[in-house]
């Protein structure tokens, strides 16, 4: 309607010489004849000129006082002809029609305003302020005296008014003509392809910019950690359970049931399914017998193990279940030596902070040989570290439930000037290994770390929660460089 408007006008006139008072005299609002005329302009149907007016609008409190009245005026008239103590003055009128008015009736001396008793000092008043405010919402013009008495009461303020003066343009036409932008087989079957005007082709435009996939900075340094397990032999291992049994993440550990990591504070456990029936029953029995009385050369936990908590289904709280589930396929085949490795997604039910989610990623890995001892662990741990640039490296005797002997692998940080943490070993205790049918003299090395720490170096993000979870920065995905582990 406005497009029709425009044109049809144009085509029996010179200009538009104000779009406002067109759109007055059309009936249509103002914002749909700018965008019509913007929009007009662009196909060059229309030449527009700006055009610009300042004009005074009433503030909020402007707007309250030309309908209420000014508060000069509302206090005036709450004040009787006899007088009126102070104190039921202000219970009549509003606290800020009370203050504005007390001044301004005092300036113009309608007041006399005591320490007790307000009394009049004249009859009657006129409320200049809201007549002077209603001519400023009329469009009426004031003197420069009276705008700057408004605008220092803060009731007006200035606004700019923006519309265009329209002339015909070079491609005017009484109505525009839609131009095709593509061929459709309609066009061809029915023959209007003929009448079609096409759209120009603008070989100088640039096309939507191609996005691609960006990896995040823990798949760059996951797929880095991978090729050095590859390298040095190791075969990974599936991990797409992240739902274990108790049995499996704790009980085939050789972890007590009373063991603290198994408590609701540190695990989450599932409410459905919250238990499994899928366990070796043959199996079950050895680990049973090894917890509450021990065997081979152990004597066990002495207390009374529970089917119905080795049963309980949880979210993995590290990926040694999936280590302890091969090793227990391991055993069931003649003995060949192996070489495993895990990376991927643990879950624990820890305090979120700066360093800690409830979710992360443990790298671990294992060699299952015979006759491999505490200076086996060592060599391979100091060659697959120095595979990731730490060549320096301190071991410290720890405790694990299920290693024996344990170590704590630390290593010099060039940057903190310390030593630090960055991982845990052990070898597997017998009492894990033998009632899974593995050969007596065939010992495990393991060791792991977490993926997260590394990574939050090497890209030297000080908060986990920017590198992992929903608050993630995607502009740090698409920037990071490709992560090169090793490289002085």
């Amino acid at each position: 309607m406005a497009e029709e408007a425009i044109l049809g006008h144009l085509e029996k006139n010179d200009e538009i010489s104000d779009s406002g008072d067109f759109a007055s005299q059309s009936g249509i609002d103002h914002n749909e004849i700018v965008n019509v005329i913007k929009s007009l302009y662009g196909f060059r149907l229309v030449d527009a000129q700006d055009i610009k007016r300042e004009r005074w609008v009433l503030t909020d409190e402007g707007k309250l006082y030309a309908a209420a009245g000014s508060p000069e005026v509302q206090l005036f008239l709450a004040v009787p002809p006899e007088g009126i103590s102070r104190e039921e003055l202000q219970r009549k009128v509003d606290p800020s029609v009370y203050k504005i008015g007390c001044s301004q009736a005092i300036k113009n001396k309608w007041l006399e305003i005591g320490k007790q008793q307000v009394s009049r000092k004249v009859q009657q008043v006129e409320d200049t302020a809201k007549d002077l405010l209603t001519r400023i919402q009329n469009e009426e013009a004031l003197s420069q005296a009276d705008i700057d008495a408004l605008k220092r009461r803060k009731l007006i303020a200035p606004q700019t008014w923006k519309g265009y003066s329209v002339r015909k343009g070079p491609n005017y036409a009484p109505k525009r003509k839609k131009v095709a932008t593509d061929l459709t087989r309609e066009n061809l079957q029915r023959g209007d392809w003929k009448e079609l005007e096409f759209k120009e082709y603008n070989f100088n435009a640039k096309g939507q910019p191609a996005e691609g996939g960006h990896l995040h900075p823990l798949l760059k340094v996951r797929r880095q950690l991978q090729m050095i397990f590859l390298q040095m032999g190791f075969e990974e291992m599936p991990t797409n359970n992240f739902v274990e049994s108790s049995f499996w993440n704790f009980d085939a550990l050789f972890q007590p049931q009373q063991h603290p990591a198994r408590d609701s504070h540190d695990t989450f456990f599932l409410q459905a399914p919250s238990t499994t029936k899928m366990l070796p029953e043959d199996y079950v029995e050895r680990v049973k017998r090894v917890h509450e009385h021990g065997r081979y050369g152990s004597r066990g936990y002495g207390y009374d193990w529970k089917r119905e908590e080795a049963n309980k289904n949880l979210l993995r709280t590290h990926t040694t279940a999936v280590s302890s589930r091969m090793l227990y396929l391991l055993a069931q085949k003649p003995f060949a030596p192996k070489k495993y490795y895990s990376i991927d997604r643990v879950f624990r039910n820890e305090a979120v902070d700066r360093t800690h989610l409830a979710e992360f990623h443990q790298i671990e890995g294992l060699v299952c040989d015979r006759g491999l001892t505490l200076g086996d662990l060592i060599g391979v741990l100091q060659d697959f570290f120095s595979r990731l640039g730490m060549s320096q490296l301190r071991f410290k005797p720890a405790y694990n439930p299920y290693t024996e002997p344990s170590m704590e692998i630390f290593s010099y940080h060039e940057g903190l000037k310390k030593w630090v943490e960055i991982g845990n070993s052990g070898i597997f205790r017998p009492e894990m290994l033998l009632p899974m049918g593995l050969p007596e003299d065939v010992r495990v090395i393991a060791w792991g770390l977490s993926l997260e720490r590394p990574t939050m170096i090497l890209y030297g993000v000080d908060n986990i929660r920017d590198l992992f979870g929903h608050k993630v920065d995607l502009g740090l995905i698409k920037r990071n460089p490709i992560c090169r582990l090793g490289i002085e």
